[in-house]
Order: C-alpha cells, then structure tokens, then sequence
C-alpha cells in the first residue's frame, strides 16, 4: 500500500513538473542557454583548452541548484500555501512517502537535465571523461544540500516571499557558483564568500573531478556541511501550514 501511494505521488509530481511551463525554463532552459551561449563567445578566460570543458561541469551543478533548491522549493512553498501538504496528510501517503516521491521526481528530471547537458556539451565539443561517475555522485549530495535549502525556505517563509527568495538566492548563487565564468575573476573578499557556499563547492568539486586534477577537499568539506546541516535545518524548522 505504502509502496503505491508513493509511486501514485510521484506520477502526480512529475504531470505538475510537466505543467509549470515557468519550472520548465529555470530547470532545462536557462542552463543549456548558459552551455551554449558561452561555448560560442569569447566572454570568459580560463586555464582551460576549450571554454566548454569548464562549462559543461558549472552547467551540471546549475542544473542541480535550478531542480533541488528553485523548483521544489517554490512548487512545495505554494503547495503549503493552499493546504495541498495538510490534504496528503490525510491519505495514506505518509509525510515521509511525501517527501520520497518529492525527491524521486526531482532525481529523475536531475537525470533528464544531466543527459541533455552532456549531450549538448558533446555536439559543441566536450569529450566526456571518465570522472564522469564520481561527477554523479557529487551532484547527488549537491542534490540533498539544495533540496535541504529549498525546503527550508518552502518551510518557514510564506509563498510570495519564498518564491522571490528563492529567485534571488538562485541569481546570487549563479554569479557566485563559479559556474559560467572563474571565481578566479571575482574581488578577494567575495571569493571568500563563495567559497563557503554550496553552488561554488559543487561547481569546483566537479569541475575536478571530471578535469582529472588534484580534487579539492575543502570544497568537498563545505558541500558536505551544506548537505548534512541544511536537510537537518528544513527538518526542524519546517512548517507544514502557514
């Protein structure tokens, strides 16, 4: 039973993914966007050969943020607004079957989203490495800090302030990720910043990973403390009702 109000849960989150044409553009059309317009102009300078070998990884950790963090935290924001978490309540879908089929629909699109990065990064020139695996993995615990930050907003904040915050910590994020062009290129002082935040020690760990070079444990140390403290911070704090 339990099993199939879950699979039924997940079928009902992917239709709503599906319909939330706005979900849509920040989950797969803003990142392949970023992918091909920066493979195509000469805008950054990197230690890289080609443009797109820096890219392709900061697009993959983009990808994760705009899934994990924007798009199931404003759609479970809203969904607590209008009651739709305290109705689910009721039925034989546990909160915690919730909150595994919430994450089943986001690990699938994730795979839908990384699939066509690759691609794409492949038809303009990447070549896809073998740190492709260890990738995968640092992108699932990027998954598990971002949904933690996602529902953590979605949680303690109201719909209308939920879903502005949630698109200004994206912005803020994208231009201090290190993602479409090196943090190299920031000012000092907000390198530092950066580098204490989770969309920069996703983006930096696979990079890495993928370029072959000597992997960053520090940045490894920052994503872990995101993905282990901010699920534990939307767990305590979150609200089920506004």
């Amino acid at each position: 039973m339990r099993r199939a109000a879950i699979v039924a849960q997940v079928r009902a989150e992917t239709i709503l993914q599906l319909r939330r044409g706005e979900n849509l553009v920040v989950t797969l059309a803003i990142p392949l966007g970023i992918l091909i317009f920066f493979a195509n102009v000469d805008a950054i300078k990197t230690d890289y050969a080609h443009p797109v070998d820096f890219l392709v990884p900061g697009v993959l950790a983009l990808s994760v943020m705009a899934s994990a963090m924007v798009s199931l935290g404003i759609a479970t924001g809203f969904e607590r607004r209008y009651g739709v978490l305290k109705r689910l309540g009721s039925t034989p879908l546990s909160r915690s079957g919730l909150l595994a089929a919430k994450t089943v629909t986001v690990i699938a699109f994730e795979i839908v989203q990384v699939v066509l990065v690759v691609l794409v990064g492949i038809v303009i020139g990447w070549h896809v490495p073998t740190g492709i695996v260890a990738a995968v993995g640092l992108l699932l615990l990027g998954t598990v800090a971002f949904a933690g930050v996602g529902l953590l907003m979605a949680g303690t904040l109201r719909a209308e302030a939920n879903l502005a915050a949630a698109n200004a910590l994206f912005l803020m994020l994208l231009f201090l990720g290190g993602m479409a062009y090196p943090l190299s290129k920031l000012p000092n002082v907000i390198q530092n910043l950066a580098g204490a935040l989770p969309a920069a020690a996703l983006s930096e760990t696979v990079r890495a990973v993928l370029a072959g070079r000597a992997f960053p444990v520090g940045e490894l140390m920052v994503l872990l403390a995101w993905a282990i403290l901010a699920p534990l911070a939307a767990a305590h704090w979150f609200r089920w009702e506004e």
